[in-house]
C-alpha cells in the first residue's frame, strides 16, 4: 500500500512538472512571436503591451483548458482498457496468461520458464500486470487533470512575463534585439528542463527548441504588417 501512493505520488509530480515545464516554454514562445510581431509593425509601445497581455490572457486559457482536456482523455482510456482487461481476466483468464507468455517468449525466453513467470507474475497483482503487458501503463498511476490544469495556467503567464518586459522595458533601437536575446536564453532553460524530465538528449531538446523559437520571432517580425 505505501509503494502505491509512492508510485502515485510521483506520478502526479511528473504530470505537474511536465505541465509547468511545457506551459512555461509555450508562454515564452507565443508571446514573444506576438510582440515581436508588433513591434516590427509599430513603435507605439502601448499596442505592444497590450497584444502582449492579450496574447498571454488567451493563451493561458487555452494552455489550461487543453491540458485539462487531454489528461481527462487520457485518464477516460486508461479507464476503459483497465475495465476491459478486467473482463478478460474474468472470462478469459486462460487466454490472457498465453498472451503474455507469448510475450515473453518474444523475448527470448524459454516457453516453460515465459509460461512460469507469466503465472507467478499474475498471481500476485492480475490486474494491474495484465494492464501493463497488454496496454503499457500502469493501472495505479494516478495523474490529476485539474492539477495540470492549475499548473498550466501558472506557466504559461510566468514564462509570458519575459518576453513581454523585454519588448517593453527596452529602449527602441535595442527592444527586438534584447528580447531576441532574452527569449534563446529562456528556451534554452525550457528545452533542457524539458528533455530531463522526458530522459531524452539534452542538447538535441535544447537545439530544436531554440531554433523553433528564432524562426517564430524572425517570420512574424518579417510578415508583419
Amino acid at each position: 500500500m505505501q509503494a502505491a501512493k509512492k508510485q502515485q505520488s510521483l506520478a502526479a509530480k511528473v504530470n505537474i512538472i511536465r505541465a509547468l515545464v511545457m506551459g512555461a516554454n509555450d508562454g515564452i514562445l507565443s508571446v514573444a512571436g506576438i510582440v515581436i510581431g508588433v513591434a516590427g509593425a509599430t513603435s507605439h509601445s502601448g499596442a505592444i503591451f497590450l497584444a502582449g497581455i492579450a496574447g498571454m490572457l488567451a493563451g493561458t486559457i487555452s494552455m489550461a483548458m487543453g491540458e485539462w482536456v487531454s489528461v481527462s482523455t487520457q485518464r477516460d482510456t486508461e479507464r476503459r482498457a483497465v475495465e476491459r482487461e478486467s473482463a478478460a481476466l474474468d472470462d478469459h483468464y486462460e487466454a490472457e496468461v498465453t498472451y503474455i507468455q507469448k510475450k515473453y517468449e518474444k523475448t527470448g525466453i524459454s516457453s516453460e520458464l515465459a509460461a512460469k513467470a507469466a503465472r507467478e507474475m499474475l498471481q500476485k497483482d492480475p490486474l494491474k500486470v495484465a494492464v501493463r503487458e497488454r496496454y503499457g501503463f500502469d493501472s495505479q498511476e494516478k495523474t490529476s487533470a485539474l492539477a495540470a490544469a492549475i499548473a498550466s495556467m501558472i506557466a504559461f503567464p510566468t514564462g509570458s512575463v519575459l518576453p513581454l518586459l523585454s519588448i517593453t522595458l527596452f529602449p527602441d533601437q535595442i527592444r527586438i534585439v534584447a528580447t531576441f536575446i532574452a527569449v534563446v536564453v529562456a528556451l534554452t532553460v525550457t528545452g533542457y528542463a524539458a528533455a530531463a524530465l522526458g530522459k531524452s538528449n539534452r542538447w538535441r531538446s535544447v537545439l530544436r527548441n531554440v531554433v523553433s523559437g528564432i524562426l517564430t520571432m524572425i517570420i512574424t517580425l518579417n510578415y508583419s504588417p
